[in-house]
């Protein structure tokens, strides 16, 4: 991570307001953190997945290129890019069911950090279903697993992106790993729709 925090959330500032200098300067500050999350992103994968972490990385800065968010600060940039490397690879592991005969699933593996203690598989398809509707039911505690789980934010990281407690955060993050922990374990059985 940049030594700098400060640094990267003043680029990031600048970069919202138009300077694509700043934008230039910010990326060789934040390629380290991005390639990290992006190797973690994978570990949690099927092994032999088509992505490296490199490939990830520059896909979801593309992406992120292409936005018009005004940055708060360097963990709400974190926590939009790690969102867009989960859904880069969300969208690869659709495409490559729509590639495969029936009752053939991707899986990958599901970080401790969600409660599936026992080194579940989990289709990551399922998974990403079952966090739109928890989303649906409570849009903050979505957005606390996106940050956490996929983001990799600390408690005191996400808190700040969202503008809650670190203490709110904790029992968000509580509550909506006991929900995804039912709705996997109670629809694992059941093929996707």
């Amino acid at each position: 991570m940049p030594s700098q925090p400060n640094d990267v959330t003043g680029l990031l500032r600048a970069w919202s307001g138009g300077d694509q200098r700043a934008r230039d300067e910010l990326l060789p500050l934040i390629y380290g953190e991005l390639r990290r999350r992006a190797a973690a992103h994978l570990r949690r994968e099927r092994r032999g997945h088509s992505f490296q972490p490199t490939a990830l990385v520059h896909e979801a800065y593309l992406r992120l290129v292409d936005q018009q968010v005004p940055w708060k600060n360097r963990a709400h940039f974190f926590g939009l890019a790690s969102e867009m490397m989960r859904r880069i690879l969300v969208d690869h592991a659709r495409a490559r069911k729509r590639g495969k005969r029936p009752g053939a699933w991707t899986r990958v593996e599901l970080d401790e950090a969600v409660a599936i203690a026992e080194q579940r598989d989990v289709d990551l398809v399922s998974l990403d279903r079952a966090l739109q509707e928890l989303s649906d039911l409570d849009p903050r505690h979505g957005r606390v697993v996106e940050l956490r789980f996929f983001g990799g934010l600390t408690l005191e990281e996400t808190a700040e992106v969202l503008g809650a407690s670190a203490a709110t955060v904790k029992r968000d993050w509580s509550l909506a790993r006991a929900w995804l922990y039912r709705r996997l374990t109670s629809s694992s059985d059941e093929p996707p729709a």
